[in-house]
């Protein structure tokens, strides 16, 4: 192996020897030293770079392990800071708490006087929050919420404040006044009215709409327009006519005496066609049944009291007429008195039996109809319990709103099925009578005819 190093390196000696011949042949001058120092060059350059690069690290290093020391000396004055603040505050709280017991200990009997004085004004601010006197006197009440949420003594002329409002509310009580308020009207939008009250029990306008006061969501409370008004008799019109009032005579008005919380409720109590609507589709088959049949019934009931009076009026004239029952039944029996008594009886039931069906006709009808009303009621109360109980499975019974639906439908259903019911058990009642007085009359006159020719023979 030695051997074919030494000849490879033979070789490339007589390699360079050639190129070095070859250059010398064309740069004139290149000799082996010349290569020699430039690779000892090459190598001290690298050195240096490498020991320029350790020198750079070493500095580095140093100035990193300098910085955590200063990192590490600031960590300790901050601890040693922390622990003069902790002492710091534990004798202050400590002397926080001995001024705090000589204070109640200065105070005695007023600190329970200025705690009940807190306590008065945060409960008169609520509820001149909700007087609608506080629309006319308006601020009053965040004053007396910062008495009552402060954490100091309120002072003199803070407690001359909660005096002075008070008295103010109870003369304000006394009178009726008008003026102008930001109010918000029955769309949402705030606007400015003139509104006139009645003491603190009503509020309106000179349209008659009356108004609460209601917190708004900026936490401020605000006149705000009934979405209906009430629907007591002369609501409306006593509301307009204190708005004009001048100041001559008596002159009536509608107050609250809950202070708003009825006139409140007045936007919840369904109207007639709101109870009309929760019966759905029950209580519109029901309201179909009712109109057909009270149609039906007053029909039956003018025609059979026109037949009446003119079966009554064919009793008084010989001369027959086929525009009435009788009529009819009268020429049946002058168109037979020749014939024998029990023909001309057979004739004559013939003849009263093809009346009967034209008095009779619809009146099943209204029977059925009378009857099935309160079936379909029946069926909506099931039908309303059933939506009841699925309400109760699915949400449970922690809200009473969510089974109101269902026991509504059951309730008014059931109301409009006796509602319909009974007009119309009535007018079958009062047709049935006229038909049967009206077949008593033709059956009355048929036996008479009979017992007539029966004489004449």
């Amino acid at each position: 192996m030695l051997k074919t190093l030494q000849k490879g390196l033979i070789a490339g000696a007589a390699l360079i020897a050639g190129t070095s011949s070859m250059a010398f042949a064309q740069d004139q001058q290149i000799s082996l030293e010349d290569v020699l120092r430039a690779a000892r060059q090459e190598q001290q350059a690298a050195r240096q770079a490498d020991r320029d690069r350790e020198r750079a690290f070493l500095a580095e290093r140093d100035r990193q392990a300098a910085r955590v020391a200063e990192i590490r000396a600031q960590v300790a004055a901050a601890d040693a800071e922390s622990d003069r603040l902790t002492a710091e505050f534990e004798t202050n709280d400590a002397r926080i708490t001995e001024l705090s017991n000589q204070l109640q200990e200065a105070q005695g009997e007023f600190g329970e006087l200025f705690g009940a004085a807190r306590s008065a004004a945060g409960d008169f601010a609520a509820q001149l929050d909700d007087s609608v006197i506080s629309a006319q006197f308006r601020g009053r009440s965040q004053p007396l919420r910062e008495v009552a949420e402060s954490d100091t003594l309120p002072s003199e002329e803070q407690l001359r404040f909660i005096t002075d409002v008070m008295f103010e509310q109870i003369v304000a009580q006394s009178n009726v006044a008008t003026f102008e308020a930001p109010v918000v009207n029955a769309a949402g939008e705030t606007t400015t009215a003139q509104i006139t009250r009645i003491g603190p029990f009503s509020a309106f306008d000179a349209s008659g709409n009356y108004y609460t006061m209601k917190s708004l969501e900026d936490g401020r409370s605000r006149l705000t327009q009934l979405a209906r008004n009430p629907g007591t008799a002369n609501a409306v019109k006593n509301a307009q006519g204190v708005s004009g009032y001048s100041g001559e005579g008596l002159r009536a008005g509608t107050i609250d005496p809950s202070l708003g919380q009825l006139l409140g409720l007045v936007i919840e109590t369904p109207t007639m066609s709101e109870r009309f609507h929760s019966g759905e589709l029950v209580g519109y088959i029901i309201t179909g049944i009712l109109l057909l049949g009270t149609l039906i019934g007053i029909y039956k009931l003018v025609t059979l009291s026109s037949t009446k009076s003119a079966v009554k009026s064919q009793m008084r004239r010989k001369s027959p007429s086929r525009g009435n029952p009788l009529g009819r039944i009268m020429m049946a029996y002058e168109s037979n008195t020749a014939v024998d008594t029990e023909t001309l009886a057979l004739k004559l039931d013939d003849a009263v039996l093809k009346e009967l069906p034209k008095l009779d006709s619809g009146l099943n009808l209204l029977k059925v109809l009378a009857a099935v009303a309160p079936l379909l009621g029946l069926l909506g109360t099931v039908v309303g319990m059933i939506q009841t109980f699925q309400q109760i499975t699915l949400f449970g019974t922690g809200d009473p709103q969510i089974m109101a639906g269902g026991i509504s439908l059951a309730l008014i259903t059931t109301v409009m099925g006796l509602i319909a019911a009974i007009p119309l058990l009535l007018l079958h009642a009062f047709a049935s009578g006229t038909a049967r007085s009206v077949a008593s009359i033709l059956e009355q006159q048929a036996a008479g005819m009979i017992a007539e020719h029966a004489e004449a023979r």
